[in-house]
């Protein structure tokens, strides 16, 4: 039995499932290695994502991280980027920065949308929804409503097409839903009423409806 191509350091969450769901859409052999991202486990599970051996791989000590020929890459966006770089050639999950460069810039903006908005927001908002001692509703307010925007403009983008790209699946789609599928699944704990935005809700069965990705969401 061969080697697997790419190891996965992952767990059951909107930075992992991107990763293990491209790796399946690529079709190539993979480890997943399941990571505890429980602060009661530093010092006392090795897989825990604040382990020496783990902040050698990814310094800022969060999944999902892979390794790939002995190369290290953090950050989920990154990842993405570096797997459809190196196993895409055909671009069928992206364009060329050479051949197609506005297609290609505007993978990376919804890309970028998708990392520095919509996951940094949503997960405050379960911060202080679901995790956060004490109750501060100004908080949740500010973070509820950043997120029901964000989503918003998703919406608008898929008003007119089908994907956030245009009408081709590409890793901006797979790295935003990630977040949206966790806002689905705790919508209601969250404040959020998916029926607000039907083609965010078009899209996100047109994406599950893929089988990498019903294979993916279920590693590790």
């Amino acid at each position: 039995m061969s080697s697997p191509q790419v190891t996965l350091y992952t767990a059951a969450a909107p930075n992992g499932w991107p990763i293990s769901i491209f790796l399946e859409e690529l079709g190539i052999s993979y480890e997943a290695i399941k990571m505890s991202i429980s602060d009661s486990d530093i010092g006392k599970v090795h897989n825990q994502v604040k382990s020496p051996w783990y902040l050698e791989i990814n310094p800022n000590g969060r999944i999902a991280a892979i390794t790939h020929n002995g190369f290290n890459v953090f950050e989920t966006s990154a990842i993405l980027a570096y797997l459809q770089a190196e196993f895409d050639k055909e671009n069928k999950f992206g364009f060329s920065p050479v051949g197609n460069p506005k297609e290609y810039s505007e993978v990376l903006q919804w890309l970028c949308f998708a990392h520095g908005g919509i996951g940094p927001m949503q997960g405050q908002l379960g911060h202080f929804k679901m995790y956060a001692p004490e109750q501060i509703p100004y908080a949740q307010n500010r973070y509820l409503n950043e997120v029901k925007r964000l989503y918003a403009v998703l919406d608008s983008r898929l008003a007119k097409h089908s994907y956030l790209a245009g009408d081709k699946y590409t890793i901006a789609d797979i790295k935003a839903y990630g977040w949206v599928r966790l806002g689905v699944l705790f919508a209601e704990r969250y404040g959020l009423d998916p029926n607000d935005w039907p083609h965010v809700k078009e899209w996100i069965d047109r994406i599950e409806s893929r089988p990498a990705v019903q294979k993916g969401v279920k590693v590790p």
